[in-house]
């Protein structure tokens, strides 16, 4: 700031050196065409003005805004508060600043913080979908405004995007055979949203896994729930009031299977004789519970959000502007006992 309370500007450290405002802007670039002395002292005189840079010049001048937008359902959730840690390290890494918004699986609100994102030009997304979006035509938009998303967990069931995610097969093998190995035939899926991509995928591969070990696959035995503690207690309660209830029930997520262990116990069932429980997520809040499920399937959050991220720079930074091919990068779901 100068004496009058406004920002110092380029043209003032020109004045006090008496010398040209392009020299001053190229000492202060380190440009090679400035000698040393020249740019140590307009650098001098500078930090004793408190000279900031016009970040909006520099903006405008490059095209950037070394920002980029991130859109997750909810950053409650352990899985996504990992997931934005790993993208914060990468985009420090590179001085980018992220600008986070969530969608709470609301469509509408998801949609205005995409135009939120665009108004204010930020240079790329990273997105995870709410539970509730099946409407795409936002990616034709962004596209337009030369703005590229890469989806990470819940994306997008199309080709030619830029998608991270975890495959579901593996941990869905890996529980049921766990499941098996405890005397448990009886297998019942609590699942998210019956429109939800993830789980459609989810209820694929629970019934072809099943078939493939010789089990029945029971369509009554997979109930889907919106993720409310509600929905969650409705869910359980139609698969216990079943003349034949499960005797195994692999669930969406962690915060679905607490609230469906209590709501078991609750009816007198003994967690992991009566009825066994695995789930996805494999949150850290199971060591503090005193009867867990039987495992929780790791989908790598973490690994998820720094490859999104990665996937992201390497766009951006295409200093060649070579068109780039679309990565979908996928990492393998893995039980993990408790």
């Amino acid at each position: 700031m100068n004496k009058t309370g406004k920002p110092t500007t380029i043209k003032e450290i020109a004045r006090k050196l008496k010398i040209s405002p392009s020299t001053v802007s190229r000492a202060l670039n380190d440009h090679p065409s400035i000698g040393l002395v020249t740019t140590m002292r307009v650098k001098k005189v500078a930090e004793e003005l408190n000279y900031e840079p016009n970040q909006t010049a520099i903006f405008f001048k490059q095209r950037k805004t070394f920002t980029i937008g991130v859109i997750l359902p909810k950053l409650s959730e352990p899985f996504f508060s990992s997931a934005i840690t790993a993208i914060e390290n990468v985009a420090e890494e590179k001085n980018y600043t992220v600008l986070l918004g969530q969608s709470l699986d609301d469509v509408e609100r998801e949609q205005h913080i995409l135009n939120t994102f665009k108004k204010h030009r930020v240079d790329g997304v990273l997105m995870s979908l709410g539970k509730n979006t099946n409407e795409l035509s936002f990616i034709s938009v962004m596209e337009s405004a030369e703005i590229p998303i890469v989806f990470f967990d819940c994306v997008p069931p199309i080709s030619n995007i830029n998608k991270v995610y975890c495959e579901l097969n593996t941990g869905i093998k890996e529980a049921i055979d766990t499941f098996v190995s405890h005397g448990n035939t009886n297998i019942a899926l609590i699942n998210g949203p019956e429109k939800l991509f993830a789980s459609i995928e989810r209820t694929a591969s629970f019934k072809s896994i099943l078939s493939d070990n010789g089990l029945d696959c029971n369509d009554d035995y997979v109930v889907h729930t919106d993720l409310t503690k509600e929905g969650n207690i409705e869910a359980i309660e139609t698969l216990l009031t079943l003349p034949t209830p499960p005797t195994a029930i692999l669930s969406f997520n962690d915060f679905v299977t607490l609230d469906i262990i209590k709501y078991s116990r609750q009816k007198g069932l003994n967690i992991g004789t009566d009825i066994n429980f695995i789930s996805f997520a494999n949150y850290s809040l199971w060591e503090y519970i005193e009867t867990p499920p039987l495992a929780s399937i790791e989908q790598y959050p973490g690994l998820q959000g720094k490859a999104a991220a990665d996937i992201l720079f390497n766009i951006l930074t295409n200093k060649d502007k070579k068109e780039i091919a679309p990565e979908e990068i996928i990492f393998n779901s893995k039980l993990i006992l408790k």
